[in-house]
């Protein structure tokens, strides 16, 4: 296993992390509390020390499953805890940005009761709020590092602009944004932006919902409030170019490294930069086996243009990630 060191302060974590999104249940079609205990139990026992989740990621049940599995297995001292802020709902079927100081204060205190923990190691902010002054949300930041309630400060879904703001007011160690194969839109701003402020990279969606996966078919339903069913990517006739775009980085993956398309996909995210983490979401133990597979090799420069082009020769119509950005408060 590979580890970074995400603030220059020895708190270091593995460079994939096990993304808690579907373990909350919404937007995925529910959630077994039992079967994602074991499944974040089993993350160290392959490496994965960074356990990624957020308060509204089941509105609190995320949070809760991953502090209860934490606790339960004497885990603490092994994983870096990684959570979110600045979103709030009023029901189940309304989220709605809020960034303000005294909602990321409130968060982070309920986020420790969750999670069951008197210190959250990675704090990020989960989306910019247009209606408030990003120097107000980087106070709230610091004013909790600065308490020692979070040992690192992040930033998720920002722009170039958006963090240097933030900067101004306080260090960003982290900055976490869509990064994946088929969704490369944080190349021309982002990625520019962190490696010339040598801040981490905390790329989620690395297998893009799992299309990435290797196991999706053009007959692929997916149930109850399951977000792929609104994604652009997995409606025809766009979701016919995205499996054969995975057709094709199968063959390659296997004719040159022996590997899979998932593989693969998870060592592009990693080789692009070195300092950047892939979140690997799971539901169930058995969906981790297959990170023992992504350490040993690498992908070169030349690899990765080729990958880049089976991708683009493939998908003549592709969409980003937009369609999952909740909306500001009016």
């Amino acid at each position: 296993m590979e580890t970074l060191d995400l603030n220059d302060k020895q708190l270091n974590a593995s460079r994939i992390g096990l993304g808690t999104w579907a373990i909350g249940g919404w937007m995925w079609g529910g959630t077994d509390e039992a079967q994602s205990i074991r499944t974040i139990q089993s993350a160290p026992d392959h490496g994965v020390t960074l356990i990624d989740t957020a308060p509204v990621y089941g509105f609190g049940a995320s949070e809760e499953i991953v502090g209860k599995a934490v606790k339960q297995g004497a885990m603490r001292d092994k994983v870096v805890l990684a959570t979110k802020c600045a979103l709030e709902w009023d029901s189940k079927e309304r989220v709605v940005r809020n960034a303000s100081k005294q909602r990321v204060l409130k968060e982070a205190d309920d986020s420790l009761r969750r999670l069951r923990t008197d210190v959250i190691d990675v704090l990020q902010v989960h989306w910019p709020d247009p209606n408030v002054d990003v120097r107000e949300t980087a106070e709230a930041m610091a004013e909790l590092r600065d308490a020692g309630k979070i040992r690192a400060i992040g930033v998720s879904n920002f722009t170039p602009e958006q963090m240097t703001s933030f900067s101004e007011v306080a260090a960003i160690d982290i900055a976490q944004n869509p990064y994946n194969l088929f969704e490369r839109g944080i190349d021309d701003d982002v990625f520019p932006w962190v490696r010339e402020n040598d801040t981490r990279l905390l790329a989620y969606g690395a297998l893009c919902r799992g299309l990435l996966s290797g196991r999706m078919h053009a007959n692929r339903e997916f149930p109850g409030d399951d977000l792929r069913n609104n994604d652009p990517k997995f409606q025809q006739p766009r979701f016919g170019q995205y499996l054969a775009a995975v057709d094709e980085l199968e063959t390659f993956a296997h004719d040159n490294y022996g590997k899979h398309v998932l593989d693969l996909a998870i060592r592009w995210v990693l080789d692009q930069y070195p300092r950047s983490i892939a979140l690997w979401g799971a539901r169930k133990p058995e969906q981790l086996d297959a990170v023992d597979d992504v350490w040993g090799w690498q992908l070169d420069a030349s690899a990765r243009a080729q990958i880049e082009q089976i991708v683009d020769r493939h998908v003549t119509d592709p969409v980003g990630p937009e369609f999952m950005a909740p909306p500001a408060q009016k």
